[in-house]
């Protein structure tokens, strides 16, 4: 993959890749926005070049002055959930998850956390692949699910990291315990420009004698993932994990990333889209953000 750049895109470079936004002394602002393209199939179409995409604010097409094909490190906190009706799924989800860790390359960083009543971090970032495989057996279940307080709480730990920062979350079910919701999560992966990846599956849990019920992911994750443009997979078997786990590393180091200069600082949330021109093709990017010049101005 390689990188367009525009001369006021050279200036704005080193802001994108420390995952700022930036504000020139001339006062240009550019919003970078990154962008997943599949095919029909839902394959990763790569070497995209700039012309083939076009990018709206309030559906209105906008000059593309920044582009980047890239690919570009990231840091990830990857959230499991280890509540009760996992169990019979845990080493499968280690497994699957570890396939993703090795993955990751050089500049990447990682933490690995799981939640059930509890909220569990690894502690530290790192590009150390053994130590955060290492860390995935340290993590402890329980009961129930708090979900959206994980998906938060993962969202804080990122806030200080510079550069793309992205939660992967996996549940087999819903939120059952939580004080935050998903509208909550939702506003503040917008405030921090966190993307977020969601992984369900559907599951089988015994209830008693004989008796067995069917988990499903919570309906939030899929809205989660589309608004702040992360993918959202949702399993019916526990084979289809490890190869999911693996294709969202793939599509994290996929990512392309197109900026444009706001026509008006008003303050107010504006919906993006971001097309390409072959047919068949969908990008995938996040749906909003707020024009604002102190939100713009790199100062996370």
């Amino acid at each position: 993959m390689r990188a367009l750049l525009t001369p006021v895109a050279i200036l704005l470079a080193a802001a994108v890749l420390s995952g700022q936004q930036a504000t020139f002394k001339s006062g240009t602002s550019i919003v970078p926005v990154l962008t997943t393209v599949t095919d029909s199939q839902g394959r990763l179409v790569p070497n995209l070049e700039q012309e083939e995409f076009t990018i709206l604010d309030n559906g209105k097409p906008q000059p593309i002055s920044f582009f980047q094909n890239e690919t570009q490190p990231f840091t990830v906190v990857v959230m499991l959930d280890f509540s009760a009706s996992m169990t019979a799924n845990l080493d499968l989800l280690k497994q699957a998850t570890e396939q993703f860790l090795l993955r990751l390359l050089p500049a990447d960083k990682g933490q690995v956390g799981a939640f059930s009543d509890k909220i569990q971090f690894s502690g530290t970032f790192t590009n150390n692949r053994d130590s955060l495989i290492k860390d995935l057996s340290d993590l402890q279940f329980g009961n129930p699910t708090r979900l959206y307080d994980a998906i938060e709480a993962s969202i804080d730990v990122l806030k200080d990291v510079d550069g793309r920062r992205i939660v992967l979350v996996f549940t087999d079910g819903d939120d059952t315990a939580s004080k935050r919701d998903m509208g909550d999560v939702l506003v503040k992966a917008r405030e921090t420009e966190t993307m977020i990846y969601a992984i369900g599956l559907e599951s089988e849990i015994a209830i008693g004698p004989g008796r067995i019920q069917r988990t499903r992911p919570d309906r939030g994750l899929r809205k989660l993932a589309d608004e702040t443009g992360g993918g959202y997979f949702e399993l019916k078997k526990t084979a289809e994990l490890a190869p999911t786990f693996t294709r969202v590393a793939a599509e994290l180091h996929s990512l392309y990333t197109i900026g444009f200069t706001p026509t008006a600082f008003d303050n107010k949330e504006h919906k993006l889209e971001v097309k390409t021109k072959t047919p068949g093709q969908n990008a995938r990017a996040r749906k909003s953000y707020v024009a604002s010049a102190d939100r713009l101005s790199g100062t996370k």
